[in-house]
């Protein structure tokens, strides 16, 4: 093993691990978490990881009772966080709505399709454990925070458990106070831009001040962050000026909008082709290892003495449990799209074709999607990985494989025809999504289980309950809130007022594309150019790979640098290169031993600094919850007025400067090869 031995990895420990009062805390959190990130997805189309908060919840809770230990926290936080996770469904089910094809959120389409899809992004990811996490050096930033959190957490690390706790309480206060300066009373900004004239067209410089992506760039490393730089530079120093020159901005639309609305509507596409072939390039990569994975796990089955010789920490779920539960997610999705399908009333033939195959195309590309966001969430950490990139990979296919199935039937003749192939699409790619998020959210956990000393098949029970209790909770909370407030174009009353909608934007998004594929009106070619961009990433990573020692071009992280908006990335950027000359200089000062000293103290407080903001996410989430539910504002907190924001911008950069400052003078400090 990597990590040093601890005396929780003993092979012989037998702890308290998967308990009922755990799982019951994991049952509350879960619904906690879930209602707060349907809110926020809908409102601001946001998520956060919610396995963080959870970890600390859940130490202070547990910590009454006497036989508490860091295992048992790690499956509460798996457990919530899994559920926490399945709530980014909402980035395409509106949908929906939107279209007309539901009046209100089915129930038990919604509960099935999340609870089933959220399963199998659990199955799909026990024969990758092993390739991305034992056998990885990927960052999972959240899983490595999650970690520290617990290991100082627990009482059985008193020798070093104080200074450790001291330092994520530090970097936890100062994330969180700034969060909430930020995020509650306004009186931070949150990024600033800087736009100039490229000729004719437009670009900007931006800058996000995410103290929690500082951290998590801090974690993920120097290649990952150059590598989506070079993303940033690819789309905002290359694509955006190229069109914004090239095209003509709308009557009345100042070059600033048009530079964005470029950027949403032809480079995101570029960014999605470049995603989709690293993606495909990545799976084929890990293709030996999680065969090699797949053929241990049937070896067990026919020879379960092979299990006796296996370390406690390297014993996933069996082939038959795997293989039941599959069975079983898969009866469930057969039946729930036939639900879904039937009341078209279409010939049996027909019905049965629509089911299989697209309960087909979810599974098979599922798969697919779950190596690609395991990997994403390795490289950047779970909440800066696009998933909703991947929904936009996922309602291409699906709208294509529905298109050609009901042109081959001749739906589109008949009334309504288009509208059900609409939805059909949806309903296809809901269950990838749900298959991608868990996929993204669990190998982050099953890090974090690997650190701690955990039991990697409880650890997938664990999840596998938190898919099932979170998916009771996203269907009643979706009707709640639309019934609330509305989604554009999907009101439920005609005398509500259309500005208190919630916005949806990925819902909206996926639900447009799919429409501009039925209506021959999609903009292929940018997703073309994407394809080409991602080839050519590709043969550049393998060349560095061949001709250099170190150099390499992560050409997903690229493709993301492209896709997710600058302000998400450069706080990711700036943690990543300051991480790189911390360590730099510290080695050169004192040595390999400095450095892992220096490592230490980062790790601990760039974990805090996610905890920090995390925590109060969450807590913010929940009064903004409580203020629209009785008729008030979305920022109940905020005190200063719209005319500050550009005052809130400098005062933003300047305290996020003085945290890169403080960070950098904490880790460097005197070096010492124990805390």
């Amino acid at each position: 093993m990597k990590e040093e031995e601890n005396e929780f990895m003993r092979h012989e420990l037998r702890l308290p691990e998967l308990t009922a009062r755990g799982m019951l805390l994991g049952a509350v959190l879960t619904i906690i978490f879930t209602a707060s990130n349907v809110y926020l997805g809908l409102k601001v189309g946001l998520t956060f990881s919610s396995a963080i908060p959870a970890a600390v919840i859940s130490m202070a809770v547990l910590k009454m009772a006497k036989d508490a230990n860091i295992l048992e926290n790690n499956m509460v936080q798996t457990q919530a966080s899994a559920a926490g996770t399945l709530s980014a469904i909402i980035f395409i089910i509106p949908g929906m709505l939107m279209i007309g094809y539901w009046q209100g959120f089915e129930f038990w389409q919604t509960l099935v399709v999340s609870a089933c899809g959220g399963c199998l992004g659990v199955l799909f990811t026990i024969p990758l454990r092993r390739a991305m996490v034992v056998h990885s050096d990927l960052a999972y930033p959240e899983g490595v925070a999650a970690a520290e959190i617990l290991k100082v957490g627990s009482h059985e690390k008193a020798k070093s458990g104080h200074t450790g706790i001291r330092k994520i309480l530090a970097g936890s206060g100062v994330a969180g106070f700034i969060a909430f300066l930020t995020n509650g009373l306004h009186v931070l900004g949150d990024s600033l831009s800087a736009w100039f004239a490229v000729g004719r067209g437009m670009t900007q410089i931006p800058l996000g001040y995410s103290t929690a992506l500082l951290g998590a760039g801090y974690l993920i490393g120097i290649a990952s962050g150059i590598a989506m730089l070079i993303g940033i530079f690819i789309a905002w120093l290359g694509f955006v000026p190229y069109f914004t020159i090239t095209g003509t901005p709308p009557d009345g639309m100042t070059m600033q909008k048009f530079a964005g609305a470029v950027y949403q509507q032809k480079v995101r596409l570029i960014g999605v082709g470049a995603m989709g072939v690293a993606a495909i390039w990545t799976l084929l990569m890990l293709a030996r290892p999680v065969i090699d994975g797949v053929r241990e796990s049937i070896a067990a089955v026919r020879q379960p003495a092979v299990y006796k010789d296996k370390h406690r920490m390297d014993i996933d779920m069996s082939i038959k449990s795997v293989g039941t539960v599959f069975a079983v997610t898969v009866i469930g999705l057969l039946a729930i799209f036939y639900a879904f399908v039937r009341p078209e009333h279409l010939p049996v033939g027909q019905t049965l074709t629509f089911v299989i195959v697209g309960v087909g195309v979810a599974v098979l590309m599922g798969f697919f999607v779950a190596a690609a966001c395991a990997y994403m969430a390795g490289l950047v950490g779970t909440s800066s990985s696009p998933i909703s990139g991947i929904g936009i990979l996922g309602i291409i296919v699906a709208s294509l494989v529905m298109y050609a199935l009901c042109s081959s039937f001749g739906i589109f003749a008949l009334e309504g025809g288009e509208r059900f192939a609409t939805a059909t699409a949806i309903f296809t790619t809901s269950i990838i999504l749900a298959i991608a998020c868990i996929s993204n959210d669990n190998m982050q956990d099953l890090k974090t289980g690997y650190l701690v000393g955990a039991t990697p098949w409880r650890q997938q029970v664990a999840l596998l309950i938190g898919c099932v209790v979170g998916a009771l909770v996203i269907a009643p909370v979706l009707n709640l809130l639309y019934e609330a407030y509305g989604f554009p174009g999907a009101m439920p009353r005609p005398d509500m007022d259309p500005a208190q909608a919630l916005a949806a934007p990925q819902a909206a998004l996926m639900t447009t594309i799919a429409q501009g594929i039925f209506q021959s009106h999609l903009a292929w070619e940018y997703i073309y150019i994407g394809i080409g961009v991602g080839i050519v990433l590709v043969v550049a990573d393998r060349l560095l790979k061949r001709n250099t020692r170190r150099l390499c071009l992560p050409p997903l992280a690229v493709g993301m640098g492209i896709y997710l908006p600058p302000s998400v990335l450069t706080p990711l950027i700036v943690g990543a290169v300051l991480g790189y000359f911390i360590h730099r200089y510290v080695k050169n000062k004192g040595g390999e031993k400095a450095v892992k000293a220096s490592v230490r103290r980062g790790t601990l407080i760039a974990s805090g600094f996610i905890v920090g903001e995390s925590i109060v996410g969450v807590i913010l989430a929940g009064v903004i919850v409580v203020s629209v539910s009785g008729g008030g504002s979305d920022s109940p907190l905020s005190v200063v007025s719209k005319d500050f924001a550009d005052t809130a911008e400098m005062l933003g950069l300047l305290v996020f400067l003085a945290v890169v400052a403080l960070f950098t003078k904490t880790v460097v400090g005197s070096a010492k090869s124990e805390e």
